[in-house]
């Protein structure tokens, strides 16, 4: 580890259902506001189970629109995390940092922006141009490539990204992804005309974190876990 640099753990959750892996952010969450723990800054990773997730912003999502969702065969939660509605599932390699921003910035704006610079960076590693717009996410051209939508209590992030690997992009045209209308979802697979897979985008991914936010990548843990 290079001296002064702050160490970001790795933990692979592999596929982990979305209600597990909400507890697990939870747990170290926890363990962060504990004064008698010393814990580390973590990177969560993993792959979920078919699922739409819908955020904090005010637009009602009624219980027969759950219930529409949910007989398409994938899972529904309502989270505390910023945003409107998107989908996780195979092929979408999903990252939840835990970290104290008091370890590199304490201001939200920041991390956010910090966040989109790490995708676009990650995404010039593998020869494709992305960029911010006026809506969240990271986009190339008028289609999303990875969403966004964090929580930050007493600066302690939660919550994240999700990064279209190879994922099945049907699952998207069942809703209006993060509530905007007319703009589409891409991934890196059709952008790149090949199949790329979660197991290549992680270390590029994570390369380009540790540059972006000037860590050094601490140890990395395999925690399997249903």
């Amino acid at each position: 580890m290079s001296p002064g640099k702050t160490s970001v753990n790795i933990v692979n959750l592999g596929r982990v259902a979305y209600s597990n892996a909400l507890q697990i952010q939870q747990r170290y969450i926890r363990q962060h506001f504990d004064s008698s723990s010393q814990t580390p800054n973590t990177i969560l990773l993993c792959e979920h189970d078919p699922v739409y997730t819908t955020g904090i912003r005010r637009v009602s999502y009624p219980a027969e629109e759950e219930q529409r969702l949910r007989e398409l065969g994938a899972d529904f939660f309502r989270t505390n995390r910023g945003g409107l509605i998107t989908f996780h599932g195979p092929g979408q390699l999903v990252c939840y940092p835990i970290l104290n921003l008091g370890c590199f910035k304490k201001s939200v704006r920041w991390y956010v922006c910090e966040l989109e610079k790490t995708v676009i960076k990650m995404c010039g590693k593998f020869g494709i141009k992305a960029s911010t717009s006026v809506d969240t996410g990271i986009w190339i051209g008028n289609n999303k490539l990875c969403a966004i939508g964090i929580h930050c209590g007493r600066y302690i992030t939660s919550h994240g990204l999700g990064l279209n690997c190879n994922t099945n992009m049907s699952w998207f045209h069942h809703i209006v992804p993060c509530g905007i209308i007319g703009k589409g979802v891409t991934s890196l697979s059709q952008e790149l005309g090949r199949d790329v897979t979660i197991e290549e985008a992680t270390p590029v991914l994570l390369q380009a974190f540790s540059e972006q936010f000037n860590f050094s990548l601490g140890n990395t843990e395999f925690l399997h876990s249903r």
